[in-house]
């Protein structure tokens, strides 16, 4: 009997250190996940900026050689 609860107690340890260890690695995941999603907010605004308005650009102008 004693021997099944030294058993029982040494699972229940590597259990508990395994959970851990996820948890640790579900935690930076979520971190990295956070930073990534920041830049490419950053670059979604980024791409915007560059984009030529479409008020601004001429509809069917005659190029200038003509």
């Amino acid at each position: 009997m004693h021997e099944r609860m030294t058993e029982l107690e040494t699972r229940i340890a590597f259990q508990e250190d395994a959970l851990e260890q996820l948890s640790q690695i579900v935690n930076e995941q979520q971190r990295q996940l956070d930073e990534l999603r920041q830049v490419v907010t950053g670059l979604a605004q980024r791409v915007a900026e560059l984009r030529p308005s479409t008020s601004d650009a001429p509809v069917d102008e005659t190029p200038p050689h003509y």
